[in-house]
Order: C-alpha cells, then structure tokens, then sequence
C-alpha cells in the first residue's frame, strides 16, 4: 500500500534511512515471527515497529480528522489530543515520508 502511494523510490528511501532502522528491524521481524508460527509476539513486535516508523505521522492524521463530525469530537478531548501529539516529536507538521 505504501509503494502504490508514494511510489517505489520513495519507499525504499524510506525503508533505507538509518535514523529508522530500530523500526524496520522491528516490523519485519514481527512478520517474520508471524510465518514461524509465533504471531502474538511477531504482531506485538509489528506494532512497535509501526509506531516506531509512522509516529510522526499520528499528530498530522489527528489534526486532519478533526473536522469529521463523530471523529473530531473525540480527538478535541484535551487528553487524546495530548496522546496524539506525544508522538509527534517537534512542532512542524510534515509527512515522515
């Protein structure tokens, strides 16, 4: 899904970077703990790699849902949006891409 949005370059440019290789290690180790018959660690580790790999992004997709009528009320509640801007790790609001 990634390669189809970005295009290929960009992904793996993405996935290259060093700065992120904690989260690449993580998300495809997780899969391939899943294909070893050990899935709750293998989706438990995918899930930290993906945190990991798009955190930055969470801030900007909250602030973006905001204005969708049931979404956006929730995401105003001042501890979801503390949550969601935890991940964010500086001011400026771009892409991790």
């Amino acid at each position: 899904g990634l390669t189809m949005t970005i295009g290929f370059s960009r992904t793996v440019r993405f996935f290259s970077r060093r700065d992120r290789i904690r989260g690449i290690i993580s998300f495809f180790g997780g899969i391939g703990l899943v294909m070893v018959r050990w899935p709750i660690l293998g989706m438990i580790l995918q899930l930290y790699g993906i945190v990991y790999l798009f955190g930055q992004f969470f801030p900007i997709a909250a602030q973006s849902m905001q204005d969708t009528p049931v979404i956006g009320d929730v995401l105003k509640i001042p501890a979801v949006e503390r949550f969601f801007s935890s991940f964010g790790g500086g001011g400026g609001l771009r892409a991790p891409v």
